[in-house]
């Protein structure tokens, strides 16, 4: 029996959502409750895919190794539940590329290194995950990217083999996670790679510099998935 790719898993932060602009300002605000001056987006976009580290990291230049880095992490975090869904929104492309999957049949869902607190809420309060059948976040297994025990997570709830999934992301332990789980690897080089990202040494099947380039390329990794 001859099976085809079934399911398109995608990281969160950097790959379908643009969520620099809220971590940006949950980070900003610490700056201006000091007395600082506050910094643009453009400083903090590169970093918002490390979280909190990233964004204190930009602000304040303190490293998870300081002293002082647990209370600045615990700051940070409440802002950014505060405003969380403010200025976040699906890259362009995101909408359609959902909505073409959801019409050809192929399930969706997504496995993100983010916590539960905010991904529950997130993905509640967006229309764009009305239709998703799968959220891992970082806690819902013992360990986090760039393990594969979350991506094999996510194709158990799918109840479908993991070399039947996809998954799509924008950071190397999306790469890494995926090629230990036996899942074909897509870059998102739209998301929050860094000016210094080498993406050609990251071992991905594809990759794509807008959402719906993924489209295209299903064709050609179903062909693989028959194999």
């Amino acid at each position: 029996m001859f099976y085809d790719v079934q399911a398109v898993l995608f990281d969160l932060d950097g790959t379908l959502i643009d969520s620099a602009p809220d971590l940006g300002a949950a980070a900003d605000k610490m700056r201006v409750d000091r007395g600082l001056p506050s910094l643009p987006l453009a400083r903090y976009r590169p970093m918002s895919g490390a979280g909190a580290r990233g964004m204190i990291g930009v602000a304040f230049g303190v490293t998870p190794q300081a002293p002082e880095f647990p209370a600045l992490r615990e700051e940070f975090l409440s802002n950014y539940e505060a405003c969380m869904t403010q200025r976040t929104n699906a890259f362009d492309g995101v909408v359609e590329l959902v909505e073409a999957l959801v019409a050809r049949g192929i399930a969706w869902g997504v496995v993100t290194n983010k916590v539960s607190r905010f991904t529950a809420p997130l993905t509640r309060l967006m229309p764009l995950f009305a239709t998703s059948k799968v959220v891992v976040s970082g806690d819902t297994t013992a360990h986090s990217k760039p393990h594969p025990a979350p991506l094999l997570e996510a194709a158990r709830r799918l109840g479908l083999p993991p070399q039947r999934c996809i998954y799509v992301g924008d950071d190397e332990r999306d790469m890494q996670a995926g090629r230990a789980a036996g899942m074909d690897t897509v870059v998102a080089t739209y998301g929050y790679l860094g000016s210094q990202a080498d993406t050609s040494l990251w071992g991905a099947t594809a990759a794509i510099a807008a959402p719906l380039q993924l489209l295209p390329l299903l064709p050609a990794l179903q062909s693989r998935a028959l194999a």
